[in-house]
């Protein structure tokens, strides 16, 4: 077992890499009751076309398959493991996104029969076509949930707007036609090629003994069989730069109008060091222009263009990355055009203030810092970054290092008309 120190942070982070593949991550925290332990998979909703393990031909699965898969794996034959979880008093959940599906569970007791709980449920797969057709409905119902929420369908129709071919377009879930074509053959072949211990890393934080629970995960890990590992080949078409659709809206059940404007990234196949510099750079840039301190910001709230639900972000992974800016609004066509005038400001511009960035700086390392306090902020993120080759704790150094220069060359990457989509939900005629 290795032992990873970031003196800066005062943290202590053990590792090992099992003999089956597995990367076990432990971080003890002084003074927490409470232990939270998530097991993930590099797999998630854009994983969609790919080689299944011992196979030569590519194959393409139906939308919302990641998300189903992680539904049908906490329902055994010999029961609910929710039922399991709560005999020794924890919390268990789980979760999908783009790129990966988390099981998780919090305790302050118990913890190393919740951890082998979690280990033993995600490994030993139980679908059926019964109840891979019991779960349908189950899942459609919540599509359908989702369907009728209007933040739900202003982000997702913001992303379809710019993706011509990249299923990152795709809501996570997928649709009611789409899952209906899932087979428990299917949930076999994806769980077979995303779920080897290679392609999962299982994180534990809080009030833990490392030594402890590295024993105790490693002899879990010992008794099972496994394939050997081999590459997981997956296949993405070729995305150009510009979005699909310039505009597009949606007229729901509200009562003010909604608006976002997307901005798609170019620089999307970055990875490690480079990348959390690239991220970090990107979202310093937009908290420059578009934060609350900001000119901008000042200007719309004074004109009443936004509320309390004005918002902005960048997402960043392996394949796709947009920033979003919006907010609910009585006069999206204004809000929209304002926007836009202010990202025309830094077209090509050479240099952001170099005092306002240190203080933008100054806020993102504080924010940061007070994250570390959360348990669940660290295991929710660390695997995030894992998987992108980064280090979580690199993000107060990488902060500390960057220049004015730096967010320039960053923000190149969303800049451009061509780049440029807005979505907007509309209240329907009774509502206007």
């Amino acid at each position: 077992m290795k032992t990873i120190e970031f003196k800066q942070l005062d943290e202590t982070l053990y590792y090992e890499k099992l003999e089956n593949g597995l990367d076990v991550y432990i971080l003890p925290k002084k003074g927490f009751s409470k232990t939270f332990v998530t097991f993930t998979t590099k797999y998630g909703s854009v994983d969609r076309t790919f080689v299944p393990i011992g196979a030569t031909e590519e194959i393409t699965v139906p939308d919302g398959i990641a998300h189903f898969l992680e539904h049908k794996m906490f329902e055994k034959e010999d029961g609910d493991v929710f039922q399991k979880f709560s005999e020794y008093g924890a919390s268990a959940n789980a979760f999908t996104s783009f790129t990966r599906t988390a099981y998780l569970f919090s305790a302050t007791d118990h913890i190393y029969k919740s951890t082998e709980t979690l280990l033993n449920f995600v490994q030993e797969p139980y679908f059926t076509e019964a109840t891979v057709n019991k779960e349908k409905g189950i899942i459609g119902q919540e599509i359908t949930m989702y369907d009728d929420q209007s933040d739900w369908r202003l982000y997702f129709g913001t992303i379809s707007n710019m993706y011509h071919n990249h299923p990152v377009k795709i809501d996570i879930a997928g649709t009611i036609e789409s899952i209906d074509g899932i087979t428990a053959e299917h949930l076999y072949t994806c769980y077979n090629t995303f779920y080897h211990p290679s392609n999962m890393l299982l994180f534990a934080i809080g009030a833990v003994d490392p030594e402890e629970m590295m024993t105790y995960i490693r002899e879990n890990q010992a008794k099972k069989q496994f394939e050997a590992p081999t590459p997981i080949q997956r296949f993405f078409e070729d995305e150009p730069t510009e979005v699909a659709v310039k505009e597009g809206s949606l007229h729901m059940d509200v009562q003010k109008p909604k608006i976002y404007v997307g901005l798609k990234a170019k620089e999307t196949n970055l990875s490690g060091r480079e990348m959390l510099k690239h991220e970090l750079s990107v979202q310093i840039g937009l908290e420059l222009i578009f934060g609350r301190t900001s000119d901008f910001y000042t200007h719309v709230y004074d004109e009443g263009l936004i509320d309390e639900t004005y918002a902005f972000d960048f997402t960043l992974e392996k394949g796709f990355g947009f920033a979003m800016i919006g907010s609910d609004t009585t006069e999206p066509d204004v809000l929209e055009k304002a926007i836009k005038a202010e990202l025309a400001k830094y077209e090509g511009k050479s240099s952001f203030v170099s005092s306002d960035l240190e203080r933008i700086k100054r806020k993102k390392i504080g924010f940061f810092l007070r994250a570390l306090n959360s348990i669940e902020f660290i295991a929710n993120q660390f695997t995030r970054y894992s998987f992108n080759d980064m280090n979580l704790f690199d993000v107060v150094p990488v902060l500390e290092e960057l220049t004015t220069e730096d967010i320039v060359e960053a923000f190149k990457s969303i800049q451009g008309e061509s780049q440029q989509t807005v979505f907007k939900i509309l209240p329907t005629e009774k509502n206007a």
